[in-house]
């Protein structure tokens, strides 16, 4: 077995966000804590992981081989997961060997790494792609860049059942809609598949528009067959993919001091400064009730500390 039984999956508190724009605007915001599930296999990683574990047990697999960068935090909460539960993991990285905290942290766990380049990343999507490396590890199932696919996004559908439950809590009846950053667009896609198209899923997007998250999300909708869609995908990347500038970082400053929430600046960060723009440019009416998922990825401020 990969991976716990398949009925068990992590808790997150859902809590108020006390933040002095937010109240001026008359908005609501609740923040689901998918930071606080775990210290390692943390956020939206576990859910996206989840499906894919399942289907790797189900194939007879001995480990998992996939995808990223030199910070990324699907990496680790796959590696943190072998190391824990005692699988194999392969991981295939961007660029070229450097040491981050995160890949420091990758050899620690035990995952055999791959640089690819940069050019050799980039075909990740080509056919064939996976033919050498699934020869070269014959026992390990490929599993796409972040979690993604449509067996990552169905593994998100199970957080508006975790939000549902805790509403009363908040003394709230109902709420209007989503808003989370993005980076594959994988988890955005399995909370428009929980609502069928009830209620909005905005995505704060951490790359730019030529990343494709809008086709990686058409693709996963297409595939589940989904009738009705109810998304938004907004550009908060400021210029790129982990582009950083001043303004961002004295935000996430303030905003921890002001909510004790801790925020990193590639996702959860530019998500939640997105929404005070969009929120301080009149979008939203007063009344509005949003849940803001923080979808953890904190492992990653160490290369900005």
């Amino acid at each position: 077995m990969l991976f716990p039984p398949a009925n068990w999956l992590p808790q997150a508190p859902l809590d108020p966000l006390p933040l002095d724009w937010l109240t001026t605007a008359g908005i609501d915001v609740a923040i689901l804590r998918l930071d606080q599930i775990d210290p390692l296999i943390s956020g939206n990683k576990w859910f996206k992981l989840f499906e894919h574990l399942n289907a790797a047990n189900l194939a007879g697999a001995k480990g998992i081989i996939s995808l990223g960068g030199a910070h990324s935090n699907h990496l680790h909460a796959l590696a943190a997961a072998g190391k824990r539960f005692g699988f194999n993991t392969v991981g295939l990285l961007r660029g070229h060997p450097h040491d981050t905290p995160t890949v420091k942290d990758l050899q620690a766990f035990g995952m055999q790494l791959h640089w690819l380049g940069y050019g050799g990343y980039r075909a990740r999507h080509e056919p064939g792609f996976w033919q050498p490396w699934q020869a070269q590890y014959p026992d390990v199932y490929p599993v796409p860049e972040g979690g993604g696919g449509l067996r990552g996004a169905r593994g998100c559908v199970s957080l508006k059942a975790m939000v549902d439950d805790q509403l009363n809590r908040l003394g709230w009846s109902d709420f209007d809609g989503w808003w989370l950053a993005c980076g594959t667009g994988t988890t955005l896609a399995g909370l428009v598949l929980a609502e069928a198209g009830e209620r909005i899923v905005y995505g704060a997007m951490a790359v730019p528009d030529d990343h494709g998250v809008a086709q990686q999300v058409e693709s996963i909708l297409q595939e589940a067959d989904v009738p009705r869609r109810n998304f938004e995908l907004l550009d908060a990347s400021r210029g790129g993919f982990a582009k950083v500038d001043q303004s961002l970082l004295d935000f996430i400053d303030q905003t921890e001091q002001a909510c004790g929430v801790p925020l990193e600046p590639l996702y959860t960060g530019k998500a939640l400064l997105m929404l005070k723009q969009q929120v301080e440019a009149g979008r939203f009416e007063k009344g509005t009730r949003l849940i803001f998922i923080h979808t953890g990825g904190l492992q990653g401020r160490r290369g900005f500390q």
